[in-house]
């Protein structure tokens, strides 16, 4: 119990003290709170009370995370709502109430509610309808009086909406994309730090392991934090910074790039896991270490680039992927090269190969991504 409360503490403290979605979620809470609380009101004192239940109901309804969601939400529930009124009306006037015809409007209901344009608010063609069938007994001014409490909770809500708008995040998707960037950069360099200096440890291979699959969930949440805040552009009165709308689409861009990328991280760590399980890790020259590290290291600097908060160099980045290409194509000349005399066989080639491969593959994804990101 402490612990739960020790929580929520510390929640609502991250979202008095910085924005983000902690802030957002507690403004949310806020304005539903408000709102339902006026919506409820209103409707308690110009409508019978069986019906103003539906007002504060409506409300929860229209605030949605986005004001986009919130409107079409809203309308879905609208147009919910004049379905089951409209069948269950329909029904009390040409077959009475009976327990048959409660039956027939509840399959009907049922059936009604999975028209597409009702989205999530399909079941409330059911709801609505027991409501006006059975409290209402299907009568038209109940069925208005509950209309009207449905308009009232809507025009609270959107109002809470629109005069306190959620705030913009494209900035902030921008910065968590270029944290991820440099945090991908940082242990790529630590990887080529270990390669060049000794042979990496099985500890520390599978530590840049977890790190993968731990920044590939990143990416993950990201992406879905990048759409989210494209939906909550959209109708928003509140002003973003000006190229706000290009700049999600690259962060979106940047967020898939790094996506692949960390696969074929993960390859080369997986072929390293190997190589230190079977020793055969230990054959690999000093030369070929050396030269691979400076493959990655070049590599992160072109991630690095990408993933920055303002706008890629091209250029910039065309030079850092082709300098990056030109040490791999140096360490695969200078090690795989067939030699003259079978004695002069390189160390471990299979080990080699599968490395060089990995990494031309993490190469071309970064090309592919300057070229997502010239596009975006």
């Amino acid at each position: 119990m402490k612990s739960a409360a020790a929580d929520a503490a510390a929640y609502v403290w991250r979202g008095v003290r910085k924005p983000g979605s902690e802030r957002d979620d507690l403004l949310l809470g806020a304005k539903t709170v408000v709102a339902a609380m006026v919506a409820w009101t209103l409707a308690r004192y110009f409508l019978p009370p069986a019906v103003a239940t539906f007002a504060p109901f409506t409300v929860m309804v229209a605030l949605q995370g986005t004001l986009y969601r919130s409107l079409r939400d809203c309308a879905q529930y609208a147009l919910a709502v004049s379905v089951g009124a409209t069948l269950a009306a329909t029904l009390a006037a040409t077959a009475s109430i009976h327990g048959w015809t409660f039956g027939l409007l509840t399959l009907a209901a049922l059936w009604l509610g999975r028209i597409g344009r009702l989205g999530r608010q399909g079941t409330q063609v059911a709801i609505v309808g027991f409501f006006a069938f059975s409290s209402g007994q299907g009568r038209i001014d109940y069925i208005g009086h509950l209309a009207a409490s449905v308009a009232i909770g809507a025009v609270c809500g959107l109002a809470a909406h629109v005069v306190l708008a959620p705030a913009r995040h494209a900035r902030h998707r921008q910065r968590d994309a270029a944290g991820l960037y440099a945090e991908t950069g940082e242990r790529i360099n630590g990887l080529a730090d270990a390669f060049e200096a000794t042979a990496p440890d099985a500890h520390r291979v599978r530590q840049w392991r977890h790190d993968w699959r731990r920044l590939s969930r990143d990416c993950d949440t990201l992406y879905r934090s990048v759409e989210a805040e494209e939906e909550n552009g959209r109708l928003n009165p509140r002003r973003s910074f000006e190229g706000a709308d290009q700049a999600l689409p690259r962060t979106r861009a940047a967020i898939t790039t790094a996506h692949r990328s960390l696969d074929h991280l993960r390859s080369i760590t997986r072929t390293l896991d190997h190589a230190v399980d079977s020793r055969e890790i230990a054959d690999l020259p000093r030369s070929f270490r050396s030269g691979f590290a400076s493959v990655l290291r070049a590599s992160a600097g072109a991630m690095e680039e990408i993933g920055q908060t303002p706008r890629t160099d091209d250029g910039r980045l065309a030079d850092m992927i082709e300098d990056a290409t030109s040490r791999l194509d140096r360490v695969q000349e200078r090690s795989l090269t067939h030699p003259a005399h079978p004695a002069d066989r390189p160390a471990a080639p299979t080990l080699q190969g599968t490395l060089l491969t990995d990494a031309a593959r993490l190469l071309a994804e970064l090309r592919s991504g300057r070229h997502a990101l010239s596009r975006a």
